[in-house]
């Protein structure tokens, strides 16, 4: 731990902080992308497996 955060230029109670943070930023931002694709597929708002793979191909023949 110590090693990180000097490679950070930061104490390790300090690194620990911002590691904390980090991981409470994305937990909220996953948890509210999860939330709009379950609103989408209520909504019917989804690809199937067909339209995903045909999608696929189109992105590796351009």
């Amino acid at each position: 731990m110590e090693r990180a955060a000097a490679e950070n230029k930061s104490g390790a109670e300090e690194y620990v902080k911002q590691l904390v943070e980090h991981y409470v930023d994305h937990d909220a931002w996953f948890r509210q992308q999860v939330t709009r694709g379950l609103h989408q597929l209520d909504r019917g708002e989804f690809l199937t497996h067909e339209e995903v793979g045909d999608r696929i191909d189109q992105m590796f023949r351009k």
